[in-house]
């Protein structure tokens, strides 16, 4: 059976899992040496150089799930970004960079990058012309992440993928509010793919990890800085990471099910301004998310009307948690203005729409009615 041919459950459940040859068990052996035979081997493993039997197997996993040739493990979502970064800029180079971006991300760009004499613009929003107009003669990386944190706005991959090729510069997206299931980038021309395996690929809010799937020849560059920047993943976590993505795709399609269902509810809802989803047809970016995404991920956003406080409201439910990350299988909801963006001042949220009342719900894998009549009882509670 040729791997390539399978379908997107098997893939998660199957490749790159390691076969139990002493005891036949089911599932992959955890390997937790730290130290492996330097002498008489085909391969010299340290947990830093990311080649432990178990760091391998899971980026197998994730390299064939991204449709990628090669994929890297992480100590965070931060680590995979950083690195991969530092791996493609120097001194004298600059990197353009999407309007809207995680919050972290973009303190990493905004505190970091100078100090290593490496330049950054932001886009002034998300057309092309906004794109090609911010490059510059030394501008070696375009940094995008589709769907955006928090706002669900959506990149154009192709065109960003187009505009890079014909500067003869990078492409790097973050792929984490999308999924692999949900989005592959490679497919259209991306370059290299990072995701905060804390999130999705995870699915339990009990780890944090990060990931990178790209071609052979990135993957290489990228390792030789990781080895030494050294954010490396314990084989621990690897193997509860691997146990977790296989049922990637099965948790994901529900969590879309969900988010599309309470996305049109809360679009009719008197207390609701505006509700964030690319899966709605009114959202300005839907034709675009139709024709480069499969689902439109269990993420969404909305906004209260300014006489409802946003943290009454989230305190009033009982079973959507108010938890600062995303994309378990419980529900959860945060106020990025206190949480993901909470290190950018007020007149920069303004400026990337983030307001005080503004509301990130990740959407889990309960029942739909159940959410709903939590939601409600929420509305009610917080307008009383």
């Amino acid at each position: 059976m040729k791997s390539k041919k399978l379908g997107i459950n098997t893939i998660c459940t199957h490749v790159g899992e390691i076969e139990d040859t002493q005891f036949k068990g089911a599932i992959s052996p955890l390997f937790m040496a730290s130290s492996y035979a330097y002498e008489d081997v085909d391969v010299i493993r340290y947990p830093r150089y990311f080649n432990t039997p178990n760091q391998e197997g899971l980026c197998k996993k994730i390299a064939m799930l991204e449709h990628a040739e090669k994929a890297l493990i992480f100590g965070s979502g931060m680590a995979a970004i950083s690195t991969t970064l530092l791996a493609f800029l120097g001194k004298g180079d600059h990197i353009v960079i999407q309007k809207t971006i995680y919050g972290g991300a973009y303190n990493f760009m905004v505190e970091e990058l100078n100090k290593f004499g490496i330049e950054y613009s932001f886009t002034a929003g998300f057309s092309e012309e906004n794109f090609t107009s911010t490059i510059q003669t030394n501008t070696k990386v375009i940094y995008i992440e589709t769907p955006s944190n928090p706002l669900l706005q959506i990149t154009d991959l192709e065109m960003i993928a187009r505009i890079a090729k014909q500067h003869g510069i990078l492409s790097i997206i973050d792929n984490t509010f999308a999924s692999p299931i949900n989005q592959n980038p490679l497919d259209f021309g991306i370059d290299i793919s990072i995701h905060s395996a804390t999130k999705y690929l995870s699915g339990h809010s009990d780890i944090c990890a990060g990931a990178v799937a790209a071609s052979q020849e990135h993957i290489q560059q990228i390792w030789r800085v990781a080895k030494n920047l050294g954010g490396s993943l314990s084989d621990y976590t690897v193997w509860l990471l691997e146990r977790s993505m296989k049922t990637l795709a099965i948790r994901v399609k529900a969590q879309n099910r969900n988010a599309e269902k309470i996305a049109i509810w809360l679009q009719k809802h008197p207390l609701v301004l505006q509700v964030y989803y690319p899966g709605l047809k009114d959202h300005p970016d839907y034709k675009i998310a139709r024709k480069q995404m499969k689902g439109y991920t269990g993420m969404l956003s909305f906004e209260l009307v300014e006489s409802l406080d946003a943290n009454i409201f989230m305190k009033s439910m009982e079973l959507i948690k108010q938890s600062q990350s995303f994309a378990g299988v419980e529900s959860t909801m945060v106020s990025p203005a206190n949480t993901s963006h909470s290190m950018l001042d007020r007149e920069e949220r303004k400026l990337q729409g983030i307001s005080d009342g503004l509301i990130r719900f990740s959407v889990g894998i309960e029942e739909t009615e159940d959410l709903i009549a939590d939601l409600k009882y929420g509305f009610d509670k917080a307008k009383s």
